[in-house]
């Protein structure tokens, strides 16, 4: 998750957890960060590549559209998943602007609820989600 705000963050766990998915949940604050790590580098180097990222459009230093448009540029990272979570449908219309697609577009939800309801499309996104039934 590329997440600046704890408050979403906690938010997006606890649903996420709701919906018993169980796989490991990386927080990362802003689209510098986010880019390490996607290309395992620095710190990231060990990680595993994330099965879906969760990215917010309004990042400090690189924002979520740059974020988006070099995952999608780049050979290693273009079929991973996205799920943009914005706090505004004008997001949408700056990535049809620049022609960067997105798996899923999320309006942000204020409560655990919302995210709830938003983390029905997650799993269909990539295979390797695990869910405990």
């Amino acid at each position: 998750m590329v997440e600046d705000n704890p408050g979403d963050v906690r938010l997006a766990q606890e649903a996420l957890r709701d919906a018993r998915i169980v796989n490991p949940m990386h927080v990362v604050r802003d689209g510098e960060e986010a880019l390490a790590f996607l290309r395992r580098q620095g710190k990231y180097s060990g990680i595993e590549p994330p099965g879906v990222v969760f990215l917010d459009i309004n990042l400090p230093k690189v924002d979520g559209i740059e974020v988006l448009m070099e995952m999608r540029s780049d050979p290693t990272l273009k079929d991973i998943p996205v799920v943009v979570l914005t706090a505004s449908v004008v997001d949408q219309q700056v990535l049809r602007q620049n022609r960067v697609q997105a798996d899923c577009f999320v309006v942000k939800p204020l409560t655990a609820d919302g995210y709830m309801e938003a983390v029905r499309c997650f799993p269909s996104l990539a295979l390797g989600i695990l869910r405990v039934d």
